[in-house]
């Protein structure tokens, strides 16, 4: 992936107001952060036993009760659940506002996940995520989710989709200002296990290179030249041959802002809802 070539001038303009900006969702966040600590609370599983594995993303249709009208063939399918996962030494509460724009639009089942501060492995929280995933297949009998995942989170949900045999569960995998070629700036680099394997080298970083034949998850990346976090910029994009990407490049915001900002949101859901059309189309697109 090439570097993006950006004025000097401009970028210094740009970059002062998107400090101001991340300095404020920081703020905002801290205030929303307590409120995610606790898990999620979560509907009993229904009657439904758990999918089979084909790649239709919703529940089977059946006949229509007697008494009611039929929908009619063009309809619009009910959309498989988002999954949100979010980044390194956060919680679920970093989505409370894209997840009201989703519910907002239509969006019917979101799931926002939570895991330890104390995970070390970045493999290990793909499985955690793994098994999250076949829950909330079992308990809404869809077949797949679609997963939205902020930094850390997009890597977690890479892992799993790639090396852990989760493209067969994951629709669309959307990821905000993910290392996914590692990064040379972390927060407490060094300090944490799973955050030296953010860094570029790592052995899971080098794992997601290696090849993916057949990969069914199609991928868009989200990503900003004013990102402090990700150094270099371009490592949030997704760059595989083997893997069906996306990667938007979103203009004006740092890397805390990727979860809370409209425009983002608004990409968010087009990437979501353009699965069908956009299959096996791969390139980049900007979101300003």
């Amino acid at each position: 992936m090439p570097s993006v070539r950006i004025p000097s001038a401009w970028l210094s303009a740009a970059l002062l107001r998107a400090t101001a900006l991340e300095a404020v969702v920081l703020a905002g966040h801290a205030l929303l952060y307590p409120t995610g600590i606790a898990d999620e609370r979560r509907p009993a599983p229904g009657p439904t036993g758990p999918p089979d594995d084909s790649p239709a993303s919703g529940p089977a249709p059946g006949p229509a009760p007697a008494g009611t009208t039929a929908l009619p063939a063009a309809a619009p399918p009910d959309r498989p659940p988002v999954v949100l996962l979010h980044g390194f030494i956060d919680n679920r509460s970093v989505f409370v506002l894209l997840r009201r724009s989703l519910s907002r639009h239509g969006w019917r089942h979101l799931e926002s996940l939570n895991y330890s501060p104390l995970t070390c492995d970045i493999r290990t929280a793909a499985e955690l995520l793994g098994r999250h995933v076949e829950e909330i297949c079992a308990r809404t009998g869809h077949r797949e989710v679609d997963i939205v995942g902020h930094s850390l989170g997009g890597l977690i949900a890479r892992y799993y989709v790639q090396r852990l045999g989760g493209d067969r569960r994951v629709r669309t995998l959307v990821t905000l200002g993910t290392p996914h070629a590692g990064t040379a700036v972390a927060p407490l680099a060094g300090a944490h296990p799973i955050v030296r394997q953010m860094r570029s080298g790592s052995v899971p970083i080098e794992e997601l290179r290696l090849p993916a034949p057949g990969c069914r998850t199609r991928f868009v990346s989200f990503w900003s030249e004013l990102d402090q976090v990700i150094v270099p910029a371009e490592a949030a994009c997704v760059d595989h041959p083997d893997l069906d990407a996306v990667n938007v490049r979103v203009s004006g915001i740092g890397h805390l802002a990727l979860p809370v900002h409209p425009a983002v949101a608004a990409g968010i859901r087009q990437a979501l809802d353009a699965h069908a059309s956009a299959h096996g189309s791969a390139g980049a697109a900007s979101v300003a």
